[in-house]
């Protein structure tokens, strides 16, 4: 019964939908619309009209690599109603089913940095970072509002202003909040899974003459998390159930989890003559990650029956009935160089220092270090479609990463070879419930992938293949303690993605992915054989091109896996061999509409609910993925 009454909803909604764009029609749209042939910045009164190509941004990485770019602000309706970040990869991250919950990348990617992080990761999909930082140069003030409210108060707001203190000279602030109430067993309207808070502050500043350029960026976020271990196996209580959601019986109802982070960033080159610069890059960061569970209730339960309490009770980490865990890392970076063109070639050399440490109330001594890069850049351009590239860093004594990457109009082929270390945590942790030291060995990966681009008029088909070899893997094994691998994995992903227009506004999209693991280390890799994302929609304007809508239908499946687990208490994911996250394919149902300036979501989730042999899917071993809901988001910019 239920699974009609989703399928009434949605139809309903949609239609009551379709006769409020019909009243829109009646709207004029602006001239400086993205897609309004023969736009311009002056109006017919000759008076400056602002809108999205007058607020436009860059990358950092634009000015340090030399290929400057300005991109206007985003008014397209493509994925515009996966709002939720492991959504907007494309359910390319296994979470925990709700919106802002710990995360992990599902296939095997290769580190940026090679040397020393601190290992807890399962929140890095909700932290903007540096090199995530827009700059924007702006000709008037500019906010953009993004609300979104997900069934069963899964809500997200994203506000974000900038403005040109002089032409030279911008700065901007962003605010970004996640409340999203429990999927399983919440006790009130308010009883949250999630609680982020994140906000950051940008400036840029070029000079006069344009010799000297400035970016800076302050950025911070603050994450709590109340963990839920899960849905008790029905094994374990037989009055437990794994689809009734709301009254799931679930692990922990008295432990939390919070990631605090902050970064500072600083970049700054000057031209010393043309076509050769010398550049300064500053980072300051920290991480502090907790873990509080109140061992006195039903929570011990899910944890192993050993504790590691030191004998004086009186401090707040060593009370037997509670767990208190702490970690705090903290790191300084600073890295020179000089770059330069040289006709149609680029070039680069730095050198990088980093110290930082990992700090705990469990550690006799702070876990430090120091490491020193040299690094460098090659590119050449003999026109647009034809580029090569090629990097490397040395980790002096024991650490590298070299990569080469060459572009054509028919193929793309990248090559990567990186010898990293191990993270802090996998190599030094003390907490309640676990503690190890280890002495791990670089990890060391060979990867190369290969893409042909095939263009039919506005088709695109983009055939892929990865293929990975990997040595001396660190993983968290089925103890949940780190395990590094004795032999080598390799890893061959053929796949396939593209985007077919059928009768210029109808279009299927598709990423595929078949995943062959072999080697001696190939259980330690958790991937799904098959990966498979597609949707099918209409795109285009309607009621003489005063609104712009996409609808259609979006669908996911993935083989069935022993998916890793999650425990909270480390915040680490780890290899599991009894829970199978069988294969379960899921469609959602969407419209995304514009007008003018203001775009609009609709996306119904689950719509095949009660129609398939299971009562659900899981995501990850002991959480369920939604069940049947209705999504709402709408995005605001304003120019003045």
């Amino acid at each position: 019964m239920k699974h009609k009454q989703g399928i009434f909803l949605a139809v309903f909604f949609f239609t009551v939908l379709w006769g409020i764009l019909s009243a829109a029609a009646q709207q004029n749209r602006t001239p400086e619309e993205s897609n309004t042939p023969n736009r311009g910045l002056l109006d017919d009164s000759t008076k400056m009209v602002y809108g999205p190509n007058t607020s436009q941004y860059f990358y950092e990485k634009y000015v340090r690599n030399n290929r400057f770019k300005k991109v206007a602000l985003d008014t397209s309706l493509t994925g515009f109603h996966n709002y939720e970040p492991v959504a907007d990869t494309w359910y390319t991250y296994q979470d925990l089913g709700n919106l802002g919950t710990a995360a992990r990348p599902i296939f095997y990617e290769v580190p940026l940095q090679i040397g020393r992080t601190s290992g807890f990761h399962a929140y890095d999909l909700y932290y903007h970072s540096p090199d995530s930082i827009r700059y924007f140069d702006t000709k008037s003030p500019h906010t953009h509002i993004a609300a979104f409210f997900g069934g069963g108060n899964r809500n997200k707001l994203d506000v974000e202003f900038v403005r040109n203190i002089q032409p030279n000279w911008n700065v901007g602030f962003a605010y970004r909040t996640i409340r999203a109430r429990k999927t399983l067993n919440p006790t009130r309207r308010d009883d949250n899974n999630v609680v982020n808070d994140s906000y950051e502050f940008h400036t840029n500043y070029v000079s006069p003459n344009g010799k000297y350029r400035l970016l800076a960026s302050f950025s911070r976020m603050k994450h709590n998390v109340n963990e839920q271990g899960g849905i008790i196996p029905p094994d374990v209580d037989t009055t437990s159930l794994y689809f009734t959601y709301e009254d799931s019986k679930v692990w922990l109802r008295n432990s939390r989890a919070r990631d605090l982070r902050q970064g500072y960033h600083l970049y700054q080159q000057f031209e010393i003559v043309k076509g050769w610069q010398v550049y300064q890059v500053f980072d300051k960061k920290k991480q502090e990650v907790t873990f509080f569970s109140n061992l006195r209730t039903t929570d011990a339960d899910f944890f192993n029956e050993n504790r590691f309490n030191s004998s004086d009770s009186s401090l707040v980490h060593s009370k037997p009935d509670t767990t208190n865990n702490h970690n705090h890392y903290s790191e300084w970076k600073n890295e020179f160089g000089f770059k330069g063109d040289l006709g149609p070639v680029y070039y680069n050399a730095y050198i990088k220092l980093r110290t930082g440490r990992m700090a705990s109330r469990f550690f006799s001594e702070n876990n430090s270090f120091t490491e020193l890069f040299l690094g460098g850049a090659l590119r050449g351009e003999i026109n647009e479609n034809w580029i090569f590239e090629a990097e490397g860093e040395y980790l002096i004594p024991d650490g590298y990463r070299i990569s080469g990457l060459f572009i054509s109009p028919y193929l793309d082929v990248r090559y990567t070879k990186a010898l990293y270390k191990p993270t802090l945590a996998q190599e030094r942790y003390a907490g309640n419930h676990y503690r190890w030291i280890n002495d791990f060995s670089n990890i060391g990966v060979d990867q190369i992938r290969g893409t042909i681009k095939v263009d039919l008029g506005r088709s695109v088909l983009r055939p892929n293949l990865t293929v990975n070899r990997i040595n001396n893997y660190v993983f968290y094994n089925e103890e949940q303690v780190p395990e590094q691998a004795g032999s080598e994995a390799f890893m061959v992903i053929p796949g396939f993605s593209g985007d077919l227009v059928l009768s210029g506004k109808f279009h299927w999209e598709s990423d595929v992915r078949y995943t062959l693991v072999t080697g001696g280390a190939a259980d330690a890799f958790r991937i799904p054989e098959w990966f498979i994302n597609s949707r099918i929609y209409f795109d285009g304007p309607l009621f003489d091109e005063n609104v712009y809508v996409q609808i259609g239908l979006e669908g996911r499946y993935r083989s069935g896996n022993y998916a890793p687990a999650y425990m909270p208490a480390t915040q680490q994911f780890h290899l599991q061999n009894e829970f199978n996250v069988y294969a379960y394919p899921v469609a959602d149902a969407f419209l995304n509409f514009r007008i003018n300036r203001t775009r609009v979501l609709f996306r119904y989730n689950h719509l095949n609910a009660g129609f398939m042999e299971n009562d659900g899917y899981f995501i990850t071993p002991g959480y369920t993925g939604l069940k049947n809901m209705l999504d709402l988001g709408i995005s605001w910019y304003f120019f003045d």
